[in-house]
């Protein structure tokens, strides 16, 4: 088939998946992340509507952003805001939607530049048979924007170099604003300008070494056009950004510096194992990619080395060396730099249309080698099956296509209990929006309380009759509330793998496949918070009894458990709250507080190795459970104290500031060797002072 023809059906294709795309947006739901970055980019358009007195944007200690430029939702929010949009969370989804579409077509057009519309309409095939950037794309005005913005560099960086003219001025002005874009969303798009000058000298290194001819005018013209580009650059990326605008280049390398090593850690399911994110197997990166990524796709990577000499032999060896770099340098830095990952690889959706691009080059080269008709037929057809998985996924639900797993977990029904699975907290949009109709329909006009394992607010923005709030899912007993809507993330994995969520007062639940991601859940009494409320002002002989009926109404609640053996215990009641305690343990063994109360009773009581055996057992299922090193040091202290300082140190690794390990470090050196508890004595007085 011709160019021309390629060429038609290629725009046919672009225009109905950016109809697709625009229409699935319709259905997205608000992910956690997108409440921060909104609520955020509202206090951004504060500062420069105040003229910066409102200073709201630059004051994030808990969420950090401030760091992040988010230029692309801060644009988003502007518009809402001069277009008087009421829905701006519907515009939000647009809006993240056509940024998605813009980074199909940009690398689509990259592929056409380097191999023809064959490549190009590959690689639109291929994003179409991505679910989990699909997914993104519908709600992610973060991460999906810098892929945008990633990708574009690159293209611009190589059609820059490979120009005849001296200096490509619209391929220049687009590399600025792609360099600008880059940086504005996130810091690490500094990378970009690295690449810059990195790929300046490799290009004409390797021309000297074909040709040693040496360009001087040449070369020293374009290192000007680029140092001025990547000022212009950093110029452009700081005008939505109120940090940034502080202290330029300071503030930029503070907010990269912060964003490598982000000082926030999440604990998170992979493997069958809960694990904090700073704490994850090195290969987490690559396996999360590895099981997500379509079997499709993978396919057309493994194809690309198989055609080596093909691709030394097309002219383009430069450009795939860049690309390969491109995707493969930032996974093996964060790799080696032990970096905080967390959510899968939602931060590093950047290096996916570099890796369809190489995908789409490994099938492009395969249809161009094969001569005979059956097998090119036969190799149309294994292309077709493989992408049946995800396209089936997609289809059934489109809303959810984020969380997509590939054949080599068993899709998301195999991930469940193994791997993380609404991380994003998506579920929550279907749920809220079931309850409101489902309160309804049965005429329930309130005032009722609704708790959610992430904020709601805005879509019962309409129900003022319903009092809205946030909750841990564990800690429900403790809590007042008429319905809950609650995801199936940090949820006990005993509960997970023995299907003992939702539990058994859910009205509704939100699947994909037949994995549950999100229960509405109707409270029948509040007996279990009654007794909490008892036990907090010391009304033991009350607590007890509420607790004793909340555990017959519901033998599901760990926490009810602990608090009804708290009562116990307070009341003197000691054989009767260990059963109680024992009993909570058997519903959920990794129950951190049971443990740590089970440990502590042992440790009164002088059974001093059942207390070490609760600590260490506790700190196997929670490296930062910091009060248990304490802990097991003061038990060993007497007997084995270098012990105890190792249990100590091993403490103040994970958490430096952490001021009870550091005072029982001075007690444990303060008769043997005073000078160095000392140290740790003005290490302690620091601490307070800050």
């Amino acid at each position: 088939m011709g160019e021309k023809k390629l060429k038609y059906i290629f725009y046919f294709f672009s225009a109905s998946l950016l109809l697709l795309m625009l229409i699935g947006s319709r259905k997205a739901g608000i992910n956690c992340d997108e409440v921060l970055h909104y609520d955020h980019s509202v206090a951004v358009y504060n500062y420069f509507s105040s003229h910066g007195t409102d200073k709201s944007a630059l004051n994030t200690p808990e969420t950090h952003l401030r760091y992040y430029g988010q230029s692309y939702d801060n644009l988003v929010t502007i518009l809402s805001i001069w277009l008087r949009i009421d829905d701006v969370y519907a515009f939000r989804h647009l809006m993240s939607s056509l940024a998605g579409w813009l980074t199909i077509v940009v690398t689509a057009a990259f592929a056409i530049w380097l191999l023809g519309y064959g490549a190009g309409i590959t690689v639109l095939l291929l994003f179409a048979l991505s679910p989990a950037f699909l997914g993104h794309s519908q709600n992610n005005l973060k991460d999906v924007p810098f892929a945008l913005a990633y990708i574009s560099g690159i293209f611009f960086i190589l059609k820059f170099l490979s120009s005849i003219r001296v200096i490509p001025w619209k391929t220049s002005i687009l590399l600025t604003l792609s360099v600008a874009f880059c940086i504005s969303i996130r810091a690490g798009g500094l990378l970009l300008i690295c690449y810059l000058f990195l790929f300046f000298f490799g290009y004409y290194l390797l021309k000297y070494l074909r040709e040693p001819v040496f360009a001087f005018k040449e070369i020293w013209i374009r290192g000007a056009v680029i140092s001025v580009i990547s000022v212009a650059a950093i110029f452009l990326s700081i005008l939505l950004w109120p940090y940034a605008q502080q202290d330029p280049l300071r503030n930029i390398l503070e907010s990269y510096r912060v964003m490598a090593h982000f000082p926030g850690t999440f604990r998170q399911l992979f493997e069958g194992r809960i694990e904090w994110s700073d704490n994850m197997p090195w290969y987490y990166l690559v396996k999360s990619m590895a099981i997500t990524i379509p079997v499709v796709v993978l396919a057309g990577l493994f194809l690309l080395p198989v055609f080596s000499r093909k691709i030394l032999s097309s002219g383009r060896a430069f450009e795939f060396f860049v690309i390969i770099f491109t995707v493969t340098f930032p996974v093996l830095f964060v790799i080696f730099q032990k970096s905080n990952l967390y959510s899968s690889w939602r931060q590093f959706l950047f290096v996916y249309p570099g890796i369809i691009l190489l995908a789409a080059s490994g099938f492009n080269f395969l249809f161009k080698y094969l001569s005979n008709y059956n097998v090119k037929t036969a190799t149309v057809l294994a292309f077709l099956i493989l992408a049946v998985h995800p396209v089936r996924f997609m289809i059934a639900g489109w809303p959810y296509s984020y969380l997509y797993y590939n054949e080599l977990t068993g899709g998301v029904n195999g991930a469940l209990g193994k791997y993380e699975t609404d991380y994003y907290y998506v579920s929550q949009t279907e749920a809220s929006e079931w309850l409101i109709k489902y309160l309804k329909e049965k005429g329930k006009t309130g005032p009722l309380k609704v708790k959610a394992t992430y904020s709601v607010k805005w879509l019962f923005r309409s129900q003022p009759q319903i009092e809205t709030s946030y909750f841990r899912f564990e800690e429900r007993s403790m809590y007042d509330w008429d319905y809950a809507i609650a995801v199936n993330r940090y949820i006990p994995l005993s509960h997970l793998k023995n299907k003992e969520w939702p539990p058994e007062n859910t009205i509704h639940v939100v699947y994909a496949d037949s994995v549950p991601l999100c229960a509405v859940i109707e409270r029948k009494s509040k007996n279990d918070y009654y007794g909490y409320e008892a036990l907090t002002r010391s009304r033991m002989k009350e607590a007890i009894y509420y607790f004793a009926k909340a555990v017959k109404e519901n033998d599901k609640d760990e926490m009810i458990f602990f608090n009804f053996a708290a009562a116990l215990y307070s009341d003197g009641q000691t054989a009767k709250a260990d059963s109680v305690l024992k009993a909570g343990l058997i519903l959920n063994p990794d129950f951190e507080p049971i443990l740590m109360y089970l440990g502590n009773i042992a440790k009164s009581q002088n059974k001093e190795d059942e207390a070490i055996g609760y600590y260490e057992r506790l700190i196997g299922i929670n490296r930062k459970y910091f009060e248990a090193y304490v802990e097991l040091a003061e038990l060993f202290a007497e007997k084995e104290i270098f012990k105890a300082r190792e249990f100590l140190r091993q403490c103040l690794i994970i958490n430096p500031g952490y001021k009870p390990a550091i005072s029982a470090l001075a007690e444990s050196y303060r008769k043997s060797d005073p000078d160095i508890a000392k140290k740790y004595d003005e290490l302690l007085r620091r601490i307070n002072n800050q």
